[in-house]
């Protein structure tokens, strides 16, 4: 005799049905978020050589991660991972937490950030003021071991980075590859010599690598990353055991350790910053744009001013593109903070300097570290 399959609590049509309106969410909020800024700059030492910032601290969460986010959403979602009144945790330095808290808010779900402990207070409030619990944790080589224990327990892990790659539509669908592309369509030099990007999770260089292979561009990739980090050396030996040989302070960038997202092959070169260098040019951002950005978008800076003196040199014309990835209000009390830098034995002043020589004459001298 058959006997009816017995469905589990969290396979059961209501569950289904669940499933389907949090994806009618995701798909509303999609639609009713328009694009961000593509910000063009001309700078006096580069004649011929255009400037594009891709302004990503414009999305309602906040920053780059709100794409991120909602696709790790619809990832866990379209694989049967996450259900309804499941609690939701992902491990994070701040950026990716607070897009993960907006979109949990929005699906009604609770969430808990694993954050380090050193994380911008900032960036803490922000989850918490969105309805999410900071988890914080000492070592913040511990935060992939401590959302693995609340997943067990029986939490949604987004895990960003494990899935961050596979989880993002790398051929279109707006990604910020596609984006890019068609936004650069009527600039004078439409397709640029280099797209800019740090590695976090290492989903958007791969994105970004991947799309220009697929849609057969000359543009190349180049990753910046703090100094000594796991991507650097990981991608310059193409050992995926490579740890980094020193902390930074730059967030949200310069992971420890070869994260599994990091796809070494489409990227085409690494621009190492030092810190002093990342937060002097996100100061210097201000100057140029108006408003502040974080310390991650400082990096990009530099490694464009280094790409392009290098064309300059080489009497290359073109356009060089990277993004603008968080607000620097999430960084008040720490890299916009004089008393904080001091504390930290940090000058600015020899990184901004040559920074704006740079700026002016179009030649490029190493920072100091």
């Amino acid at each position: 005799m058959n006997h009816p399959i017995a469905l589990q609590p969290h396979h059961t049509s209501h569950d289904r049905a669940w499933v389907h309106d949090a994806l009618d969410a995701l798909a509303q909020e999609a639609a009713r978020s328009a694009d961000t800024h593509l910000l063009k700059l001309v700078l006096p030492g580069f004649p011929g050589i255009d400037f594009y910032f891709k302004d990503e601290a414009a999305h309602p969460s906040g920053s780059l991660k709100h794409r991120l986010a909602r696709s790790l959403y619809l990832y866990a979602l379209c694989n049967g991972r996450l259900h309804q009144g499941q609690h939701v945790v992902d491990a994070s330095s701040g950026s990716t937490a607070i897009s993960e808290a907006w979109f949990a808010r929005m699906l009604g779900l609770s969430f808990t950030a694993v954050m380090p402990a050193c994380t911008a207070p900032r960036k803490i409030r922000d989850v918490q003021a969105l309805g999410g619990r900071c988890d914080l944790v000492e070592d913040p080589a511990q935060v992939h071991a401590r959302a693995a224990e609340h997943a067990v327990r029986g939490a949604c892990h987004l895990d960003q980075f494990g899935l961050a790659e596979r989880a993002t539509d790398w051929r279109g669908n707006n990604n910020i590859a596609e984006s890019i592309i068609q936004q650069m369509a009527r600039e004078p030099q439409p397709v640029p010599a280099w797209i800019v990007c740090g590695a976090g999770t290492g989903g958007t260089s791969a994105t970004i690598g991947r799309y220009l292979r697929y849609r057969r561009l000359d543009t190349r990739l180049c990753v910046a990353e703090p100094a000594g980090s796991g991507f650097v050396h990981g991608w310059r030996t193409r050992d995926r055991s490579a740890v980094a040989k020193r902390s930074t302070l730059i967030e949200g960038i310069g992971r420890p350790r070869v994260e599994p997202g990091f796809l070494f092959e489409v990227v085409d070169h690494v621009v190492e910053v030092p810190d002093t260098g990342s937060i002097a040019a996100a100061w210097l951002l201000e100057d140029l744009l108006g408003r502040r950005y974080g310390g991650s978008s400082g990096t990009n800076l530099v490694a464009c001013l280094q790409l392009a003196a290098g064309m300059r040199a080489r009497g290359e014309r073109g356009s060089i593109v990277s993004l603008l990835c968080d607000p620097g209000e999430r960084y008040a009390e720490t890299l916009f903070d004089p008393a904080w830098l001091a504390a930290r034995s940090i000058d600015l002043a020899p990184a901004r300097a040559a920074l704006e020589r740079c700026l002016a004459a179009g030649t490029w001298t190493p920072l100091p570290a």
